[in-house]
């Protein structure tokens, strides 16, 4: 990963979308984005969640949990098809710091969304607000 490494175009694009969207704080127009086979890798769960619809959800969901929430550096891999955001917000009371990590396909629809998070404290307060509105569905998609 470099500072200096420059993205695909097309994900180029699509990442400049993902910057308004977050501004916006509205992602209505985010499965434009998704690949129909995109997966989301969670911080709390060690198998990923499939599918563009889930993906959508899990995404809109959080963006709803997070206060205060802001990128500060983008980092992209030589192959242009990945970026790494880093990212603070806080959920209550619990100030975190993170990592979204997204990986492209050429076309530029996000096919790989990866996120961690750090300390345990911010982890715990966002998966337990999380579980809290989406374990239902979650569950019944893993399954």
């Amino acid at each position: 990963m470099s500072l200096d490494a420059q993205l695909n175009p097309s994900a180029a694009a699509s990442l400049a979308r993902w910057h308004r969207f977050i501004a916006a704080r509205d992602l209505s127009a985010l499965p434009e984005l998704l690949h129909p086979q995109a997966v989301f890798r969670s911080p709390m769960a060690h198998t990923p969640y499939p599918g563009a619809q889930t993906v959508n959800l899990i995404l809109n969901t959080v963006l709803k949990v997070f206060e205060d929430f802001a990128y500060h550096r983008e980092l992209a891999s030589a192959d242009g098809l990945n970026v790494v955001l880093e990212f603070s917000a806080r959920v209550g009371e619990r100030e975190l710091k993170g990592i979204d990590m997204i990986r492209f396909d050429e076309s530029g629809r996000i096919v790989e969304f990866e996120v961690m998070v750090r300390p345990m404290s911010g982890l715990q307060a966002l998966g337990a607000e999380m579980a809290q509105r989406l374990a239902p569905f979650l569950a019944a998609g893993k399954g």
